[in-house]
């Protein structure tokens, strides 16, 4: 059995601040850590009060804010997958734009265009209108349903956090986050997203059907007078300073050999005829990306600050396994054939993959 928890192990770190190199102590460290914590807190509180359920969900979501990524939202529809975004804004003080994906849908509509104007002096001139991608959270609502050419307008503003018109490069707002839905039981109409755009998103995350007493609590909470409004918790400058402080956590050398042998373990092993890891030998045909294991460590860095802790833990690496890596496996036609699914072939290597080698 290997550490559980490996210990922070050094009392002063060195930041960088536009001064210069400044020591921090275990007590800035700590008054940190408790901020980002509280904080975090604060969120669940206020989104508690209009989301029913989904608490894993929303953690998940704010830790690919954290760590300025983007989310691939599954499920059916009615699950409150709007509802979530918009409160994540007005809590977050950012804003908010929300594009339904259709077939008609043109890149133009999601980036903005050129239109002839007036100037002052009554000539006539093309003044670039910006489109909804212009804003700090981006709901792509059924994003599977516009032409791959559409969804790939998405691709340089998720990578590049900007998008080119006209030759002209135009910066988005930060923070700056694409959340995507995408309906997984009607296919009729539907694009599936290319393997390279799916591999952008930090996350893919299921919504699932909520129970008896959730089903309760959304009725009350939905047929009654309206909730107060939600109370800002953070700011653009907060979020973008959370994003610092993830980064900063530690990473013990142990447990980021860990992660990184649990991505090696989702690629099969030609010269391997029977590895321990079954599943993935048999139905997996491409492993992750090392932008998996980039999510991953980050995620478990995230994890780990917004629980009040001091630096990332195995459990942490094996909590934020999935979110990173379920939509990074690409399975054969036998996985299909058999209803093997990436789930399934992850939950295996995290059994099989031991903590210390």
């Amino acid at each position: 059995m290997g550490v559980r928890d490996p210990v922070l192990q050094h009392s002063i770190t060195p930041v960088l601040l536009l001064g210069g190199p400044v020591m921090e102590t275990v007590a800035d460290i700590e008054q940190r850590i408790e901020r980002a914590r509280r904080a975090f807190d604060e969120l669940k509180g206020e989104m508690g009060r209009v989301i029913v359920g989904h608490a894993e969900l929303i953690e998940q979501v704010f830790i690919a804010l954290v760590c300025g990524g983007h989310c691939l939202l599954e499920g059916v529809p009615g699950l409150g997958k709007t509802l979530l975004v918009r409160s994540l804004g007005e809590l977050l003080s950012l804003s908010f734009s929300r594009v339904q994906f259709t077939p008609d849908l043109m890149p133009a509509d999601i980036t903005g265009t050129h239109m002839l104007t007036d100037d002052p002096s009554g000539r006539k001139v093309f003044d670039f209108q910006r489109g909804p991608v212009f804003a700090n959270i981006v709901l792509a609502d059924e994003i599977n349903r516009a032409t791959p050419k559409t969804q790939s307008a998405l691709l340089e503003a998720m990578q590049e956090q900007g998008v080119t018109v006209g030759g002209k490069l135009h910066r988005l707002e930060n923070p700056f986050m694409v959340l995507a839905t995408q309906n997984p039981i009607e296919m009729e109409g539907t694009y599936p997203l290319p393997e390279a755009q799916v591999d952008r998103f930090f996350f893919k995350l299921i919504l699932q059907f909520p129970s008896h007493d959730e089903l309760s609590r959304i009725a009350d909470l939905t047929t009654a007078a309206p909730a107060a409004a939600l109370r800002e918790v953070l700011d653009a400058q907060r979020i973008l300073e959370m994003r610092q402080w993830v980064r900063e956590v530690p990473l013990a050398d142990v447990v980021k050999d860990y992660a990184v042998r649990l991505i090696l373990s989702t690629h099969p092993k030609p010269d391997s005829k029977n590895g321990g890891e079954a599943l993935a030998q048999r139905f997996v045909l491409y492993g992750s990306s090392p932008r998996g294991l980039q999510s991953l460590i980050l995620a478990a860095k995230a994890r780990a600050l917004l629980a009040g802790r001091p630096n990332v833990s195995f459990d942490d690496i094996r909590a934020m396994l999935l979110p990173s890596l379920r939509h990074r496996l690409i399975l054969n036609l036998e996985a299909d054939a058999e209803g093997i699914d990436s789930e399934k072939i992850l939950h295996e290597l995290v059994s099989q993959v031991a903590e210390v080698v």
